[in-house]
């Protein structure tokens, strides 16, 4: 036995010697480098590859079956002028005994110099298009095997086809160095690389955290855009259960480019990322992300991957200066009315999205003293579609409208000096000239709307405030409902409160011709007048409760180019009014007193002129109203009369008449009593002057007075020709006579 076994262990020596030397011959005797053909031809027939093999290659077999290649390139077969990929090392070497248990056993894989080039032709076809398709040999009809049936598959076959043990990978570390991968699409122009990228892990074990460092640099072309990123992480992997952790990730960088109009953004986010493929899900789980100096937190979900992957979460931003931060990523803000708008802002939002929306649920907006609950986002990313749904409890806006500019402000200026020289000159007893109208425009040509914005605007709009502040006017429970697409925008629904009085109004915004149409059709209820007026810094010629509703139209972009053109039709009244600084019945008495030959003995006893309703239907045209049915209701009075308003210029130019009612209360002054021959003759009144006037443009017509004077004598002497003659002559010659004097 003891020869048998000192035999036995001879034999097994030898063998192992054997081995050995066959090792040895077949990887010192046997040169790769001879076979480059051949391999190069493998390539192109199994896998549809193009393969260059320039350097050398080097390998090794027992008991690592190691390759090294140097100086490789890749292309498609179908393209094989199209370099794919240009390595300029890749060494790997796997041990071989593990290889029949399934077991994948790895020493460091190194990867040097890869440039990995994708590129899109003007067809649509990429470069890479036809890996791993296997060349199609041409077959011969001859050829019996190309008719025979397919043969079945053997017990042998399905053996090998069924389901065995899963791979185990089992790699001490990944290196990748001076790495480059390029994306050219031909059709659009679009390009993006990395450069520069960097990959380092530790040991790659299934189920053992994987440390994971990378680095690298991005760019575009449309935009022009570069990044510096870095990430790190310990990666953790499960392939039967096909679930995937990046734990303790950290990425960090920055990115600068054309959008940024040369300002840098600096970025980071951490957290722990989990898939799960059998789920179709995703988990970005304690999320910590910045942005340059605005700072977040969050969770993020995602659901269906393979299918119609849906995006839940929530996230959460401190305050921070908005207005700096826009700054400081290169976005231009407009000139605003307040320097520190936009100072502070806050946010807490749910998040919900899909593959072609993205919208902020259950949204809590904090900006500049303003709280703002609803919904903001894109309803539908191919088409921009904006959606914002919001409830808030105040705004002023007067703070982010741009300020009134130099060119406007000296255009009114050198329209209220000219009203102020006018308004001087005209007092307010109504004794002076018959006031001129003013000749500056009153409205800016500065253009208001950005059209080429608007006009490319897809948005669904519903607001409701509390309280909106805007030109000074303190709105109140606004609700507003606007939608805008295909350069067509509509005002569905305003609704407002202001000064305890109502505003409800609908408008459109054509902007698909070459200047802007515009429509509006307002309706407002119990205005106070002189509380509207106030608030712009207008003189108050008149104060009361406006009504007025009407359909509107003009055209153009400044506010000239709307008054220049607005037309359309307006009904107005106003409610218990006064028309401040002019007293009608003063005048009024001073024509009578004037027809009695009499002088005033005494002072008025109001300045102002109290009347019940004031009425009329405006008719525009080009910036001119026409009003044909002027009715104003004094105590005492019934005034009635037709003119125009000037809108351009703010002016008016009215000829009125007032008619004695037969009030039976005194007059201001003895001089002016009135007997019953005043009592339904028509006073003839003309008014003109700037719109700041408003009463005090009245004068009485001299020329209509006159008129007056002569009825008046006539009745007189008809009342005498009738005591005189009595009966002594016939009725048709005392009507020839009383016609006469008419005359």
């Amino acid at each position: 036995m003891k020869a048998f076994g000192k035999i036995l262990g001879l034999f097994v020596l030898g063998l192992l010697l054997v081995l050995v030397a066959l090792g040895f011959a077949l990887t010192h005797l046997f040169d790769p480098n001879d076979y480059k053909e051949q391999i190069r031809q493998l390539a192109r027939d199994k896998a549809g590859l193009e393969l260059a093999i320039n350097g050398d290659i080097g390998w090794s077999l027992f008991p690592w079956l190691g390759l090294e290649l140097h100086d490789t390139t890749l292309a498609s077969s179908r393209t094989p002028e199209q370099t794919l990929a240009e390595l300029r090392m890749l060494g790997l070497s796997v041990r071989v005994l593990p290889l029949l248990r399934r077991e994948v056993e790895m020493s460091d894989i190194t990867v040097n110099g890869l440039n990995l080039t994708l590129n899109i032709d003007e067809q649509g076809q990429g470069n890479w298009q036809g890996i791993g398709q296997p060349a199609q040999r041409e077959e011969t009809a001859s050829d019996p095997a190309s008719v025979a049936e397919p043969a079945q598959d053997s017990p042998a076959t399905v053996t090998a086809k069924a389901p065995g043990k899963p791979l185990k990978l089992d790699i001490d570390s990944l290196d990748i160095s001076d790495a480059r991968i390029s994306y050219h699409d031909a059709r659009s122009g679009q390009q993006l690389n990395a450069e520069g990228i960097e990959l380092k892990t530790g040991a790659i074990r299934e189920g053992v955290a994987i440390p994971v460092n990378l680095s690298a640099f991005f760019g575009s072309n449309q935009p022009v855009m570069r990044a510096r990123t870095e990430l790190q992480g310990k990666l953790l992997f499960d392939t039967r259960q096909q679930r995937y952790q990046l734990e303790d990730l950290r990425l960090s960088g920055e990115t600068s480019g054309e959008p940024l109009q040369g300002k840098t953004l600096a970025f980071s986010a951490q957290g722990q990322l989990q898939a799960d493929l059998d789920a179709q899900t995703a988990e970005w789980k304690g999320l910590k992300f910045t942005a340059n100096q605005l700072r977040g937190l969050g969770e993020l979900r995602v659901a269906d991957l393979h299918d119609k992957p849906r995006l839940d979460g929530a996230f959460s931003i401190a305050e921070f200066n908005l207005r700096e931060f826009l700054e400081g990523i290169g976005q231009t803000l407009p000139a605003m009315a307040d320097d520190k708008a936009l100072g502070k802002a806050e946010l807490v939002t749910r998040l919900a999205g899909t593959d072609n929306s993205l919208i902020l649920e259950d949204l809590k907006l904090q900006l500049d003293g303003s709280t703002f609950n609803g919904r903001l986002g894109i309803r539908d990313l191919r088409r921009q579609a904006l959606l914002v749904e919001l409830k808030g409890d105040t705004l002023d806006l007067d703070r982010y409208l741009p300020p009134a500019s130099e060119a406007g402000k000296a255009g009114n200026a050198a329209r209220q000096q000219q009203v102020s020289d006018t308004v001087r000159a005209a007092g307010s007893a109504g004794t002076t000239p018959l006031p001129d109208k003013p000749t500056q425009n009153a409205w800016s040509e500065e253009r208001l709307l950005p059209v080429d914005s608007l006009r490319n605007l897809d948005a669904r709009l519903a607001l409701e405030l509390g309280s909106l502040t805007l030109s000074k006017l303190p709105f109140a429970n606004v609700r507003l409902k606007a939608t805008s697409r295909d350069g067509l925008s509509r005002l569905d629904e305003l609704r407002s409160e202001l000064y305890n009085g109502r505003i409800d109004a609908q408008a459109s915004l054509d902007l698909r011709p070459a200047l802007p149409q515009l429509s509006l059709q307002p309706n407002l209820s119990r205005i106070p007048l002189e509380r509207l007026l106030q608030s712009q810094g207008q003189q108050l010629p008149i104060r009361g409760l406006l009504n007025l509703q009407g359909e509107l139209t003009s055209q153009g972009n400044s506010q000239r180019a709307w008054i220049d053109n607005l037309n359309g039709k307006l009904a107005m009244e106003v409610d218990n009014g006064v028309l401040t600084d002019a007293n009608l019945e003063q005048q009024l008495c001073r024509a009578i007193a004037t027809l009695n030959r009499k002088a005033l003995s005494s002072d008025p006893r109001s300045q102002d002129t109290p009347f019940r309703t004031l009425k009329g239907n405006l008719e525009i045209r080009n910036g001119v109203a026409s009003n044909p049915d002027l009715n104003l209701n004094i105590p005492g009075l019934d005034v009635r009369g037709n003119g125009d308003l000037d809108l351009r210029v703010l002016a008016l130019d009215y000829r009125i008449g007032l008619v004695i009612e037969g009030d039976k209360g005194a007059m201001p002054d003895p001089a002016c009593q009135v007997n019953q021959r005043y009592v339904g003759l028509e006073w003839p009144l003309q008014c003109r002057g700037p719109l700041e006037l408003g009463a005090k443009a009245c004068r009485f017509d001299k020329d209509g007075l006159g008129r007056i004077a002569a009825r008046l004598a006539g009745d007189k002497l008809n009342q005498k020709i009738e005591e005189k003659l009595g009966d002594k002559v016939s009725p048709e010659l005392k009507d020839a006579l009383k016609g006469l004097f008419k005359r």
